[in-house]
């Protein structure tokens, strides 16, 4: 195996998936920066799949205006190296230009699961989400798609547009992969400083112990959440959500919790936004 071959455009992408059509295709998309977690949706397309694509590209229509955008990662060759000898086939790394056009009008809007939970501290970023993903998912045609379940939101979004637009694409989640202790892997980690990083731990341990009442039989919504409160405030420089929602609406949970329920955690840790969660009564202890 060897590094894959990186096509620009979308007539590349054409011809490449023409040449692939009667294997079956596994696509991670990706905004680069790989990491382990990256590797993770790889690993589990190419298990699953005759051909894996990746795509490495920097949406900008899920930035808001204070964003990190332009200070992004970007680091295309250091990511191709990444993905030698992990048995991808190509990686799709469009120019902008490429995925919108001069005089692209056109963006698409999932209401219920992108209005609640990050959507009012984030105007208008699923919406950018939506509509790439729409995009890659029509230049790709069909195939299995694998996202992290660390953007919990996200791949919610995105299910419920593949089911409302009948697009031809199986959606896979895959769980998030971490650190050794406890924080979930990010491309935004390498913004955060030493003694950030130390304090960053205390999400995961936020979660475990929300993770660990609901397992002794805890049920009230308030102590799930104080448990998990009480290590992720002290270190949070804001709190964006801090949530118990259900896991298909993604609508607050009652007082008294049921089989389920999803605790999702979005805060900054100095200036670095991170976000994460755990489907209690389902995942294992982060």
């Amino acid at each position: 195996m060897s590094v894959p071959v990186v096509l620009r455009t979308r007539a590349e992408l054409s011809q490449h998936i023409a040449s692939v059509r009667a294997a079956s295709v596994g696509f991670v998309p990706t905004m680069g920066a790989l990491h382990a977690g990256h590797l993770s949706l790889v690993q589990r397309s190419v298990s699953e799949h005759s051909s894996t694509l990746v795509s490495v590209f920097v949406n900008p229509t899920q930035f808001g205006p204070n964003d990190d955008f332009h200070k992004y990662p970007r680091a295309l060759e250091r990511d191709l190296e990444t993905l030698r000898d992990s048995g991808v086939a190509a990686v799709f790394a469009p120019a902008v230009s490429e995925v919108y056009p001069e005089g692209s009008a056109t963006s698409v809007h999932v209401a219920g699961v992108s209005e609640s939970l990050c959507g009012p501290w984030r105007p208008g970023h699923f919406d950018g989400v939506a509509t790439v993903v729409a995009k890659l998912f029509s230049a790709v045609g069909p195939c299995s798609a694998y996202f992290g379940r660390k953007d919990f939101q996200q791949l919610a979004v995105i299910l419920r547009m593949v089911q409302d637009l009948f697009l031809p694409v199986r959606v896979v989640g895959v769980p998030t992969l971490r650190e050794p202790d406890g924080l979930a892997m990010s491309s935004r980690n390498v913004y955060l400083s030493q003694e950030e990083r130390h304090r960053a731990a205390a999400i995961a341990c936020g979660l475990r112990a929300a993770h660990a009442a609901f397992a002794s039989g805890e049920r009230s919504s308030a102590k799930i959440l104080a448990c998990a409160s009480s290590h992720i405030l002290p270190v949070a420089t804001s709190v964006e959500c801090l949530s118990l929602v259900d896991p298909s609406s993604l609508q607050p949970s009652p007082e008294q919790l049921g089989a389920s329920a999803l605790l999702a955690v979005a805060i900054r840790v100095g200036t670095t936004r991170l976000i994460d969660n755990v489907e209690l009564g389902v995942d294992v202890s982060p």
